[in-house]
């Protein structure tokens, strides 16, 4: 995958570089040696979901995400120094953490990177609906192609899992991070949690495109072109989703990368039991069958139930139980002159 290392987008520093062309449809080829190159998976799964991923996953560029994302960021890092001047977001996928952040005044300035060509492009397009200040480049993680101490603050959500060597990535982190620069990684699975999210996942996807064959449900069913492309995309998935994570473990990773002030939260039990089958649900029906009131309920169903997460749940099960692990360090300062 070297072919992606270090390629601008037009309107990226340094750039000039013709972009990469996303693969939105992957082959059975593709997938065939996808499955011995991560890197060449992630590049064709992410591509595959680019166009609807913001859809898929219900992301927004309003309040509800800007809330979102700036409380979880608030709860692993606190709210010191803000506004970060510029910020990176590692693997930004469309965009959404580091956008609604910017948008949530945590960030002034910000750089997308990602390794899947077709992500940066919509994360940029994005951005410029939004009016931000924004510039993109395709990037691997474990390489960015961004100078040492270049950022106040790197930013990831749903990234580190994705990425074959995790503190070969924290590493890099911390090189284009200023001198006491800071990090925050969201939205990453535990061991444990994402063992029973696949489980109920797979169960939710098995019994709604079983169900929906009925002659009475028959309008429920996607069409059978698309559910093929789904399965082969989720095919991939198995080679994408590289890691589950330990909370003490990811801890380690990160300091053995140079961080310190490390520090991983975990959240969502109750919410992921119930979130993961409304997402699948939602995957593997027509788009159109999703009305506002559906989706209405199924936010306010994950709100309620994040609520008693964090109130009650939080406070007796163990950190390691729980869905998303969380994790913030910080760059060592400069050496101080003599």
């Amino acid at each position: 995958m070297s072919q992606l290392d270090d390629t601008t987008l037009d309107g990226a520093p340094g750039g000039g570089a013709a972009d990469p062309d996303p693969r939105p449809h992957a082959t059975a080829e593709e997938v065939r040696a996808a499955f011995a190159d991560p890197k060449l998976a992630n590049v064709l799964y992410h591509d595959w979901e680019a166009g609807t991923y913001d859809e898929k996953w219900s992301i927004s560029y309003d309040e509800r995400c800007i809330t979102y994302a700036t409380e979880v960021f608030h709860a692993v890092a606190g709210e010191a120094d803000e506004p970060y001047q510029h910020a990176m977001e590692l693997g930004s996928g469309t965009g959404f953490f580091l956008l609604n952040l910017m948008q949530g005044g945590v960030i002034k300035k910000g750089s997308v990177t990602d390794l899947s060509p077709g992500m940066v492009r919509v994360a940029l397009r994005n951005a410029g609906n939004l009016g931000l200040d924004v510039d993109g480049r395709v990037a691997d993680a474990e390489r960015v192609p961004y100078p040492d101490d270049t950022f106040d603050l790197v930013v990831g959500h749903a990234v580190l899992h994705h990425i074959p060597d995790v503190r070969a990535a924290f590493r890099e982190v911390l090189r284009v991070l200023k001198p006491g620069g800071r990090f925050v990684f969201a939205g990453e699975p535990t061991r444990i949690g994402d063992t029973y999210a696949r489980k109920l996942g797979q169960l939710t996807w098995w019994l709604t495109t079983n169900v929906t064959r009925l002659p009475a449900l028959n309008s429920w069913r996607r069409p059978q072109a698309e559910l093929d492309e789904s399965s082969r995309a989720a095919a991939l998935e198995a080679v994408v989703d590289i890691h589950t994570f330990d909370p003490s473990e990811l801890e380690r990773s990160a300091l053995g990368a140079g961080a310190v002030d490390v520090r991983a939260v975990t959240e969502e039990f109750a919410a992921a039991l119930v979130g993961w089958p409304i997402r699948t649900f939602e995957a593997a029906v027509p788009q159109e069958k999703l009305t506002v009131r559906w989706r209405l309920f199924a936010y306010k169903a994950w709100l309620r139930l994040s609520a008693v997460d964090k109130a009650l749940l939080a406070k007796i099960l163990p950190r390691e139980l729980f869905y998303n692990v969380m994790i913030t360090g910080t760059k060592p300062p400069a050496p101080v002159e003599p």
